[in-house]
């Protein structure tokens, strides 16, 4: 599953150094997005769904905006201990938190059916969110959007910029290193 010729999901164990740090989940089950500048830069989403991180990869940073639309491919679940994964050039943890599901239903079962509506509270992105199922198959697709709501409604210029803006890992402060 993948975008062909632009993003290459990679499987199995992570690889590079692995920075052990916990995620507090309080609040709920945790999130974690990590930001990916090697081969091309894109954003993995991992949602802790039944024990796993249930993840999709997604080629520009979330959007706080509810009229953008990101496109997000689904690719392996992953133990959760591969939330504070980090890799010593490239790959840096960029939000996470915990979440609620606002579904209304199990998220596993929301899973099945292919939408997911979810509250998330992190050190980056707040609110509510959607995922939703586009198309199934081998390149499952779905798409995330910010949903209106208290958190970020209204006024574009009162959103945060996300991206460039967030360049360091919200767990140990690195930034990329892009040397070779």
């Amino acid at each position: 599953m993948g975008l062909p010729g632009a993003i290459t999901v990679r499987r199995g164990a992570p690889a590079g150094r692995h920075r052990p740090k916990k995620l507090t989940t309080e609040q709920g089950p945790r999130f974690v997005i990590r930001h990916h500048v090697t081969h091309s830069d894109h954003y993995d989403l991992s949602l802790e769904i039944d024990g796993m991180l249930v993840c999709w990869v997604i080629p520009r940073s979330p959007s706080t905006d509810p009229k953008d639309k990101r496109m997000a491919l689904r690719t392996e679940d992953r133990p959760v201990q591969y939330a504070t994964f980090e890799a010593a050039r490239g790959v840096i943890v960029w939000d996470h938190g915990s979440y609620a599901n606002m579904t209304g239903h199990a998220m596993i079962k929301g899973l099945e059916r292919g939408h997911l509506w979810f509250h998330l509270h992190g050190r980056t992105l707040r609110g509510c969110y959607a995922l939703t199922r586009i198309r199934e198959g081998e390149d499952e697709t779905w798409l995330l959007t910010k949903r209106n709501d208290a958190v970020h409604h209204g006024d574009a210029d009162a959103r945060p910029k996300l991206g460039l803006s967030q360049p360091e890992s919200v767990l140990s402060g690195g930034k990329f290193d892009n040397s070779s």
